[in-house]
């Protein structure tokens, strides 16, 4: 099968870091953890040497013509918010999302797909300090704050800086299976999955205590035991803490209610146990906590958009299938 390709846009004064994010998910061979070998370029407005922020040079390989038969676009940053963009990256970006491929934009690479057109109506996210300067610009777009990213289908953005590892870890999961995704976390030692949103990161940390690691365990007993019954005030109860203090507290340095995050937490592990076994509904969703199948059923396709028995269709020994080769699974 075709390599899918990856096009990531450098700009004059980009920031290394911002730039690395992709080229560290997508552009290492990675075959081994059961992702494709990405034909995976960098490219300008141009083709030819830029400078970064941090006094490097750079030599981009590929112009704008790169994103012509690209499967995925990625703008990692971007610089002068407020001006238009260059006709002609306006114009390949158009034609890019036209045609069907997914266009990324992490961190400030926001502003540009915005600057574009191509997020009127839609949904989106960048860094927390400069979403009310993408509203006020952009007041089509539906800025929000509190998320790691927003994907909105053809179009994922994400929040500052690390996010960004965040966003492109959700395009691998949602692409290439959770599998893959967990793989190449624990590869690049990073959460699969950080729960919450940025808008923790605004607040002060909280000084470490006796309650906070009781909180921070009680919460490591559940991811352990997602197969069993665990309501708030049981969970409460392990962590020291009141119902409400400890609702309070989850919403603060989660950004979700507890809840909320055990739903995902089940579904995380649901869609691991359908691509590395070919147990039952009934198993599966009595292993990750669900139930029944039918409870299953509502909460994947609520959350992932399809139903377990596509997604282990178009995932289960995925991996394998793409290279010719047999993976061992590290359950």
């Amino acid at each position: 099968m075709n390599a899918p390709t990856i096009a990531v846009l450098a700009f004059d004064g980009i920031s290394p870091f911002h730039l690395s994010v992709p080229c560290l998910v997508f552009g290492a061979d990675r075959t081994s953890l059961g992702l494709p070998r990405f034909d995976f370029r960098v490219c300008g407005v141009e083709k030819g040497p830029l400078r970064t922020d941090a006094g490097l040079g750079i030599l981009v390989p590929y112009g704008l013509s790169a994103l012509d038969d690209a499967d995925i676009v990625i703008i990692p940053s971007w610089k002068d918010l407020e001006a238009p963009l260059a006709e002609p990256l306006e114009d390949a970006l158009g034609r890019a999302h036209r045609r069907g491929a997914l266009i990324v934009g992490l961190c400030l690479g926001t502003f540009a797909i915005a600057a574009a057109g191509l997020l009127s109506g839609r949904k989106a996210t960048t860094h927390w300090a400069y979403t009310d300067q993408l509203q006020a610009l952009h007041p089509e777009v539906s800025v929000n704050a509190d998320v790691l990213y927003v994907d909105d289908g053809d179009i994922v953005t994400s929040a500052g800086v690390a996010a960004g590892l965040d966003c492109c870890l959700h395009i691998v999961r949602a692409r290439y299976g959770a599998e893959a995704a967990l793989r190449l976390a624990r590869h690049v030692v990073l959460s699969p999955h950080r729960q919450g949103g940025q808008a923790q990161f605004i607040e002060r940390p909280v000084a470490k205590s006796a309650k906070a690691d009781r909180f921070t365990g009680a919460l490591d007993a559940v991811r352990a035991t997602l197969g069993e019954t665990h309501s708030l005030d049981s969970v409460a109860e392990a962590a020291g803490l009141t119902r409400r203090t400890f609702s309070r507290r989850f919403q603060k340095s989660i950004g979700t209610s507890f809840g909320d995050w055990l739903t995902s937490q089940r579904v995380e592990l649901a869609q691991r146990l359908l691509e590395a076994t070919e147990k039952s509904m009934d198993i599966v969703a009595f292993e990750a906590g669900f139930g029944s199948a039918t409870s299953l059923r509502q909460h994947f396709s609520a959350r992932l958009r399809t139903s377990p028995a596509q997604y282990r269709r178009e995932f289960s020994g995925r991996a394998g299938r793409d290279e010719g080769t047999t993976l061992a699974l590290s359950h």
